[in-house]
Parts: structure tokens; sequence; C-alpha cells
């Protein structure tokens, strides 16, 4: 595959395969970035898979949390949750003008109300870090072990350039510019989505190892560093690499206001609110699954005085709407049966 492939879509519909401007053409790689999110939001509201109350990793309740680390949990939930009422904030405060050229500080808060957010979560498992790529590996674990429901439990393994895609039965189709309308077109990009990142891993992981003469790969013949990677040098780096899951799509989002690649989805003609709802509806998504986690292992009832306390900006906000309409129907559901019948 070339490693552009994201500026080179080949359409899944022969008739869209037609001459575009110049303004459209620069407009191509924040539209299919704007794309991938869509599907992955398309999909997680579309996908009728098993959910998190079906689970057999979320029926096994882990032990007692020692105090300090129900403390430790509360501080990385309000971490996420004021990270998470800032990208809602700009939603309600801006046009699309504002929203466009706020990029530089919505994409990464996007990632990182959902990073915050998973490391509560892996608190509760006695997985207690900070360092980002053993959180998103240990998070690639646990979408393989069916930890997460069905609809976002896909995920990309395998060697460099010999990717599978899994738990996406449609992944094979290639993508087309349009925004999703069918769960072929969002699975198709999805798909794509998780090649190009993990293609994007593989490489990074190369750079590291490469650039320690401990763990560098090395010329058989001459003992020099391996310039060139051949299938049989990318297979000793696979498992350095991990799974490649949602969870590494989110880190695309870290980019920085100094790269060139934020200028050009500033310059580009596409629906940015849209990009910001997307953005905002799948880090609602995890962020609501990761509280039901949290709220199992610490109790509801503490749980639930937890949030009644909270500062101020997020009282009786979206962490108080999950609450009720999420986290409290899944681990009470009788008594939520018994009121819908009252």
């Amino acid at each position: 595959m070339k490693e552009k492939e994201e500026e080179n879509i080949v359409s899944l519909y022969p008739e869209e395969q037609k001459e575009h401007d110049k303004d459209w053409q620069k407009s191509i790689p924040a539209q299919v970035f704007l794309n991938y999110f869509f599907a992955i939001n398309y999909h997680i509201n579309n996908y009728d898979g098993i959910g998190l109350e079906q689970l057999a990793y979320f029926r096994e309740v882990p032990p007692e949390l020692p105090e300090q680390d129900v403390e430790d949990i509360k501080r990385l939930l309000i971490k996420s949750w004021s990270t998470e009422y800032a990208l809602r904030t700009t939603a309600e405060l801006g046009d699309e003008g504002f929203i466009k050229n706020a990029l530089h500080w919505t994409f990464p808060q996007a990632y990182y109300a959902v990073f915050a957010g998973l490391q509560a979560f892996l608190y509760t498992r006695g997985i207690k870090s900070s360092n980002e790529a053993l959180i998103l590996r240990e998070a690639g674990r646990l979408v393989v072990k069916n930890a997460y429901p069905q609809a976002m439990a896909f995920y990309a393994s395998g060697h460099y350039d010999d990717f599978n895609i899994n738990r996406l039965p449609l992944a094979h189709y290639k993508p087309g510019l349009q925004i999703a309308g069918k769960e072929l077109e969002a699975q198709a990009q999805i798909g794509q989505f998780l090649r190009t990142t993990r293609r994007m891993k593989a490489k990074a992981v190369r750079q590291q190892v490469q650039a320690n003469p401990e763990t560098a790969i090395r010329s058989s013949k001459t003992g020099d560093l391996l310039q060139k990677f051949g299938p049989q040098h990318w297979q000793q780096l696979t498992w350095r690499v991990g799974y490649t899951s949602l969870f590494d799509l989110f880190g695309r989002l870290r980019i920085s206001n100094s790269h060139r690649e934020i200028e050009r989805f500033i310059t580009a003609e596409i629906d940015f609110k849209l990009f910001h709802q997307s953005l905002m509806e799948i880090v609602s998504y995890l962020n609501g699954i990761h509280e039901c986690y949290v709220a199992q292992a610490m109790g509801l009832e503490k749980y639930e005085q937890f949030v009644q306390e909270l500062p101020a900006h997020l009282q009786k906000s979206f962490v108080t709407d999950r609450l009720y309409n999420k986290v409290k129907p899944l681990l009470q559901p009788d008594s939520y049966q018994l009121g819908a019948a009252a």
C-alpha cells in the first residue's frame, strides 16, 4: 500500500471519480479525516452488536478499591470531564469559523478527555500508569479481550503491510470521499483508518528501536544498522506495536499547532461543525463506558455521591446525564424496569 493512501482515495462508486478543482484537492486530506471520525460515530450509533451489559468481562466485578486508588481515580475523572467540558463549550460558543480556528486545542482536547477516562478505568484493574504507550497498549489488549461493546471492538493486527482488520467484516472495501451513509461505507473508512494508523505506529516503533544501539536490528552480513526492512525484519517488531484500536485512532488527534497538518485543516473547505459533533459524541460514548466500569468498581452509591459533589462547572452537566441515563440503568436494571412499569 502507498504511504499516502489517505490522500489517494478510490471511491466505492465509479461515478464519483471525477476531477476536483484545486481548492477541493487541497481539502481532501481534511475531508478524509472528517470521514474517518464520522464513520466511527456512524458505526457506533448504527451497529447492532453486543452491549456492555452482555459482556462477561463487565460481569467480573473487580476487588474493592483501596481508598487511595479511589481518590486517584476521582482526580483522573475530573481531569477527563473538565477537558470534555472545554470541548463542549467550544461547540456552544462558536460558529463554524470559530470551531474551525479552534482545532489547535479541540483536537487534543478530544483525545485527552478520553485518555484520562481510560486511565481511570485501568486504575480499577490495577494498571496505574501515565505512560501513553503503555496505556494505549493495555487498551488494545482489553479491546481484544472483549471488554468493550461490539460496536467499538474492532482492531488491526499483523505485520507491517500484512495487516488484519478484525471485527469489521466490510473493511476490505475501498472507501470513497463521501460521508458514510451506509454501514458498508463506514466500515470501509474505519478499515482504512486502522491500516494507515497501524502503518504509522510500526514506523514509529522502528525509528525508536533503531535509534537505540542495544535494540537496533543489524545486518547479518556487515553488522551495521539495518537501513532497509524486509518482511522478516518487520515481524521482529510486531510484538512491540501491539494491537491498533479505536484509542490509537483517537491518538491521531494529537496534532501540534506547529505542525503543517493543522494548517491544512484550517484552510480546508469541510463541515467543521459536523467534525466537532462527531468527536463530541465519540468522546461521550467512550467516557460513558469507562464511567460504568468505574462506578461498578467504586460502588454505585459512592460514585453517585462523588458526582453530586463535583466542582461547579460540572454540576448538573453531561456527567450527571450519563450517570442517570447510562450508568445507573446498567448497574441497577431491576429498579429502572420497576420504575418504567409504574
